[in-house]
């Protein structure tokens, strides 16, 4: 080009004048773009974090963390060390953004099938199945939630509650007689388990019993994992456990419907719909998967939390001591051998503070996974369809502006009412975990067969969490060791009978509670 004479570049632009054109009005026109995107852009808070590569993102970390024994909450914390409150990030090909705000858990909450649905990764959707209730469009869901309600309702729950009770007394008692440790997460896993089978499907026998809690293990334990049928893999292990699954209900449905089996319980009373219009029952796709997912929400969150309040009273004497008064007024003034009701759940107040505390700490569900169904503004920041929005019930639990020194186990906390939508251990909105009222009950029921007749020792105090989790559990399962408390011997100091009135009186939220029971 620089051999050129002056009349040879003439001639050239003349010959090429419309390309050059073109070009010179595509380049002015990019920059005008470019400065209008970026001024538009400056108008909206950017919220910050790394994609990483196409696909894989940062799914590497996540992983990392879950198979740690910090446990995978621990990928959103040193995100928040290094970004911020709000950030983004790529796991397993989506884009996920941390809702960490009660107005954020408000309007996702609020618009759940309006602009939100549920957002799965993968491994999670194939466990949970493409029926139930997480996956199914809105109709759908009202018609299969308000079917599977009864187990759940006023007139199912004090049944539970007596045999869940009559089960924990048999082997509390086994326990504290033989004089051993044992892992009260293993004890509070099976007798969860044992009583929500019992109540949906009335398997009681032990090895059939055993068989179907260890695949509902390897299902909820692929939850979280890499989607590739791999054998010897957690995913591989939680499809095929999935399978045994259904084939076992499947089997189960036909002797039902032969007449070879009957029994009192949910599963035949959603058989005995069988003749029912479409809109009034379950197609057997339906109550199988949904059937799955109670079985393991029944069991994996509640278990969790009792091992969790168990090990908070430990590191809490005073507040250990104070429970332990409570119970053991209520104990005092019942027949020797009368089962729990309601009406003793109700006087508990401070019983409901201490669960309460314990699932504020706890955080058995970490976050609630949302996808969004359209563009939309969450404070201020923008959201994109098809994003991942995560409400981070941890990072609302524990910050410091909605509770004072939120690291301290302190059931006080809840005699004062809760700002909206910063306590939601159960979630919220017309997603609301179905379950709400049996695990305050089961927990309840618990804590008071505990503290009233026994004392323990923790025999393992290492706070690791258990690897590959999706949900937070002490990697030793919290061993304890039994001492039956002989009551008679007991100072007269607890709580009297006569103010366990006015302190429900005292407080609003225990009498919302009592009318939820």
């Amino acid at each position: 080009m620089s051999g050129l004479s002056k009349e040879e570049l003439l001639l050239l632009a003349q010959n090429h004048y419309g390309i050059i054109l073109v070009a010179v009005i595509c380049i002015v026109l990019t920059c005008f773009l470019l400065k209008g995107a970026r001024r538009v852009s400056s108008n909206k808070p950017h919220i910050p974090g790394r994609l990483g590569l196409p696909f894989l993102g940062e799914t590497f970390s996540l992983m990392s963390a879950t198979n740690s024994t910090k446990g995978c909450y621990e990928f959103v914390r040193l995100r928040r060390l290094w970004y911020g409150k709000w950030f983004k990030t790529r796991i397993f090909g989506q884009i996920h953004v941390f809702i960490p705000s009660t107005d954020g858990a408000r309007t996702i909450f609020t618009n759940d099938f309006v602009n939100f649905n549920m957002g799965f990764v993968k491994s999670m959707a194939d466990a949970t199945g493409e029926r139930s209730l997480f996956h199914v469009p809105h109709e759908t869901h009202k018609r299969i939630r308000r079917l599977l309600s009864d187990p759940f309702s006023m007139n199912s729950l004090p049944k539970f509650l007596k045999n869940f009770d009559k089960m924990l007394c048999e082997r509390l008692q086994k326990l504290e007689e033989a004089g051993k440790s044992f892992k009260l997460l293993h004890f509070s896993m099976k007798i969860t388990f044992d009583a929500i089978c019992d109540m949906l499907i009335s398997v009681t026998e032990d090895s059939l019993l055993r068989q179907i809690e260890k695949d509902c293990t390897d299902v909820s334990n692929a939850m979280l994992s890499f989607p590739m049928m791999i054998p010897g893999t957690r995913y591989y292990k939680g499809i095929k456990a999935r399978q045994r699954l259904m084939e076992t209900l499947r089997e189960m449905i036909a002797r039902r419907r032969t007449g070879k089996e009957s029994s009192e319980d949910f599963l035949q009373s959603m058989l005995q719909r069988d003749s029912y219009p479409p809109d009034e029952k379950l197609n057997d796709s339906e109550l199988m998967d949904n059937l799955v997912i109670l079985l393991i929400a029944g069991q994996t969150t509640t278990s969790a939390a009792m091992m969790w309040s168990v090990k908070f009273l430990d590191d809490n004497k005073e507040a250990q001591d104070r429970l332990r008064e409570e119970q053991i007024s209520i104990a005092r003034n019942k027949p020797e051998g009368a089962s729990l009701t309601l009406e003793d759940l109700n006087r508990m107040p401070y019983g409901l503070k201490v669960m309460k505390e314990t699932l504020r700490m706890s955080n058995v569900l970490l976050w609630y996974p949302r996808v969004a169904l359209n563009d939309c503004t969450i404070e201020g920041f923008e959201i994109k369809k098809g994003w991942h929005v995560n409400v981070d019930a941890t990072c609302i639990h524990y910050n410091p502006d909605l509770y004072k020194d939120p690291q301290q186990f302190n059931p006080s906390r809840f005699d004062e009412m809760q700002k909206p939508y910063s306590f939601i251990p159960f979630g919220s909105g017309p997603r609301t975990c179905l379950g709400i009222n049996m695990a305050r009950v089961t927990m309840l029921a618990f804590l008071h067969r505990l503290t009233s007749g026994y004392k323990w020792t923790v025999d393992d105090l290492d706070p690791s969490l258990e690897k590959k989790m999706h949900m937070p559990r002490l990697k030793s399962g919290c061993p304890i060791t039994l001492e039956a408390i002989n009551n008679s011997k007991l100072e007269s100091s607890s709580v009297k009978d006569s103010a366990v009135p006015a302190m429900l009186e005292g407080h609003g939220s225990e009498k919302k509670y009592a009318s939820e029971i």
